[in-house]
Parts: structure tokens; C-alpha cells; sequence
């Protein structure tokens, strides 16, 4: 590999993910690190020209990005909206020297597609890298972040990430509404819940 420098970053939580930080790395030597790992879904890795960040998400950042996920196709089965769970699938593109793998993404509609219309971050550590940044060249329409309770979207507009009140890949959905789900006591409670609320809209 290229020459490496490495910094763990430190924890600011009691529970907190562990995040090793990669320096001055080829896109080789990222495709190879991915190779190691193989099937696996964890570490989650990312790469931005040059710099890698090697994530073993913590069990309350595996909750909530899970639970996200779950209440997401809730409203889209509620909606009768089409969609494809693709997890943390690796997007990249090697001539922007961009890779990540999300917390959660989704193809929405009936047509398959080579990128997802929406992707879920949960930021549960600080100190990563510019994860909007990466996902700019990718082409990824709209990007929801999770941070100290507060969800927040993204949109793509004129390859810039803008924040918006409402998302433009699910239109009707309500983001503060779902984000109050997320202290349920089970994902079972939560996704009932946030159903029987859809329903009596």
C-alpha cells in the first residue's frame, strides 16, 4: 500500500463507534482493503481522494440506522410506494475518488437503478469524513442525516447538497413524524406506531 498514516479517533460518548482514519491511500489500496473485509457489513468503509475511514458502527448506531430503515419501508408500504432495500451497498466511482457504503439506501419506484434515490447516515461519533462530499459525485439524490436526535435531509441541486424542510424523493413524508418513532421501546412498538399514525391521517 501507499504510504500510510493512521489516528483513531477518540471516543465522545460512552458507547461510541470506532473509527480508524487511513491517509495517503491509491484507489488499489481501498479495493483491496474491501477485498479483506469481503461479505461482511462491517467495518464500513469510505474513501475520499485518498483518505479512508474504517467505521465498526456501535449497537445504538446499528439501532437507530436499522429502525430508520424499518420506518422508512413502513411509510412506503403504507403509500403503496415501490421500493428496493439495498443496505449498505458500496457506491463508488473511481475517477472522482468517492466510495461509500451507507448507513441505510433505497431505490425507490418500480424502475431498478445504478444508484440509490436515498440514503440514511447516522452520525453517532464525530470526527468522520465529509460524507456529503462523497456522496456529491455519486449522483445520490437526496441524503438523510441523523445527529443528537435531529433528522435532517439533503438534496442534490446543481451538485451541491442543499438542506430541505421536506424530501423530494418521498414528498409526503414527515420527518419530524418519524423521527419521534425512534424512541419506541422495540422496533415491533415503533412500527406499529408510526403505522396506525399514517392510517389516521
Amino acid at each position: 500500500m501507499g504510504n500510510l498514516a493512521l489516528s483513531i479517533e477518540q471516543p465522545h460518548r460512552l458507547e461510541h463507534d470506532n473509527i480508524v482514519r487511513l491517509h495517503a491511500l491509491y484507489w488499489a489500496d481501498f479495493t483491496h482493503l474491501l477485498a479483506m473485509r469481503g461479505e461482511h457489513s462491517t467495518p464500513r468503509l469510505c474513501y475520499l481522494n485518498g483518505e479512508v475511514e474504517i467505521m465498526s458502527p456501535s449497537r445504538s448506531h446499528e439501532a437507530i440506522k436499522s429502525l430508520l430503515g424499518r420506518l422508512v419501508e413502513a411509510y412506503c408500504l403504507e403509500r403503496e410506494i415501490p421500493f428496493r432495500t439495498l443496505g449498505s451497498w458500496t457506491l463508488e466511482s473511481e475517477p472522482d475518488g468517492r466510495a461509500i457504503e451507507p448507513d441505510e439506501c433505497f431505490i425507490l419506484g418500480e424502475a431498478d437503478a445504478d444508484r440509490p434515490q436515498l440514503a440514511i447516515e447516522v452520525t453517532w461519533t464525530s470526527g468522520g469524513l465529509d460524507k456529503l462530499e462523497i456522496y456529491r459525485k455519486l449522483d445520490v439524490t437526496e441524503v438523510w442525516f441523523w445527529q443528537h436526535g435531529l433528522l435532517q435531509s439533503f438534496v442534490l441541486c446543481d451538485q451541491r447538497y442543499q438542506p430541505a424542510q421536506k424530501s423530494r424523493v418521498l414528498p409526503g413524508i414527515d420527518l419530524d413524524q418519524l423521527n419521534s418513532f425512534l424512541d419506541q421501546p422495540t422496533t415491533y412498538h415503533a412500527i406499529r406506531a408510526y403505522r396506525a399514525a399514517l392510517r389516521a391521517e
